[in-house]
């Protein structure tokens, strides 16, 4: 018995010699857990759209942000180039109507005047020179010509002020319901981003350092020119979306900031305790750079801004994948913009945040009212009352 016993357990732990390669080809065939997700030392993070590129592993210099799709600059739109000359081709409604503006009304005027202006000078430089002119001509006034070069510049004052003064309108306009609240707050020296109508998610932008800068940590991420010129290169870009109204909101945590892009046909000023706000509609998908123009200090030069404008379908999925929501319906804004340090801003909530940890949360109990002979008053008893 026991050497049939034996006999069977042998039978049992042997395998038939055809169906071993079978048990190979499946254990070479069948894939490990961790190759499914991709090659060593690169992240797993699922790309936010099918046509997004995978993301890099963190030490890469190229690693793009959660979410964001892997964009780079146009050749010749959203960044200065060298050896050109005039306005930045403009992608936004205001920032088109200036550009023209600027290359159909104030450019041609402005050469005529000048060209004008010019030869006058040469006219009377030769005319009243002393070798043609001996006796200097003593007529002190002219009625016509004194009419004339006090009319002229007022009515050209005029008619230029009238496209003026609606651009400048319309630089200002409200923003309509639905729109995409940015709030950008500037410090010394880099921008942080607030989306307060999508979860008020925030993010930091700091300027990318050249490879091989002396100042730039060992492993730290450099640019790259997938990432944009120099200095206009920041380690974080705001996502916006196309088709769009965008309201900008600024303000500041220390000195005067300006936040400014070009292709917008936006500068505005981030002033410490104010806000400041206005509206614009990007209408092309592209990345588009810019940076602080008001002096703010020693490294006012360092402070770039990078925008992604994508679809609105890639909008929301970027807001997704920061954590953030999409509010429903085209209802105006109803979120309240504290300044920084207010009671109501991202600082003072950290701050209730970690006092209520350290504290526990405070218990709200009723008191006693206290006893009075005064009757509803409550006031203390004068003179004989109550006795």
């Amino acid at each position: 018995m026991a050497v049939a016993a034996g006999l069977a357990l042998a039978g049992l732990g042997t395998v038939p010699a055809g169906a071993a390669p079978q048990a190979g080809a499946t254990a070479q065939t069948a894939p490990a857990p961790q190759a499914a997700a991709g090659p060593g030392k690169v992240s797993t993070i699922a790309p936010t759209t099918a046509n997004a590129t995978p993301p890099a592993a963190p030490a890469s210099p190229t690693l793009a942000m959660d979410g964001a799709p892997a964009m780079t600059a146009a050749p010749d739109v959203g960044h200065p180039i060298d050896g050109r000359i005039g306005l930045q081709p403009q992608v936004t409604t205001n920032g088109q109507f200036a550009h023209w503006m600027h290359d159909s009304i104030l450019l041609p005027l402005i050469s005529v005047i000048s060209i004008f202006v010019l030869l006058l000078l040469v006219w009377v430089v030769i005319r009243y020179r002393r070798a043609a002119n001996p006796v200097p001509s003593k007529t002190s006034h002219n009625t016509f010509i004194e009419v004339i070069w006090t009319l002229a510049p007022v009515v050209i004052l005029v008619l230029i002020a009238i496209p003026s003064i609606g651009l400048l309108q319309a630089q200002f306009k409200p923003a309509p319901a639905g729109a995409v609240t940015l709030k950008a707050i500037g410090n010394q020296w880099y921008w942080s981003y607030q989306y307060p109508d999508n979860g008020g998610f925030e993010i930091t932008a700091n300027m990318l350092k050249e490879k091989g800068d002396p100042t730039l940590a060992p492993g730290a991420r450099y640019r790259t020119d997938a990432d944009g010129p120099r200095l206009l290169a920041a380690d974080n870009r705001i996502v916006l979306p196309v088709g769009v109204p965008i309201r900008l909101i600024t303000t500041s945590q220390d000195v005067i900031h300006s936040w400014a892009v070009p292709a917008f046909w936006i500068k505005l000023d981030a002033v410490p305790g104010r806000l400041n706000e206005t509206s614009f509609t990007i209408k092309q998908p592209g990345l588009y750079f810019g940076q602080c123009s008001e002096l703010c200090g020693a490294r006012h030069a360092f402070m770039p801004i990078a925008v992604e404008a994508v679809p609105p379908a890639q909008f929301a999925a970027w807001v997704k994948a920061k954590g953030g929501t999409m509010p429903g319906g085209k209802a105006p804004s109803d979120k309240v913009i504290p300044q920084p340090g207010a009671d109501g801003s991202a600082a003072k909530q950290a701050e209730a945040k970690a006092a209520d940890a350290a504290t526990g949360p405070v218990e709200n109990t009723t008191a006693a009212a206290p006893t009075s002979s005064q009757g509803a008053t409550a006031n203390g008893a004068v003179g004989n009352a109550g006795q």
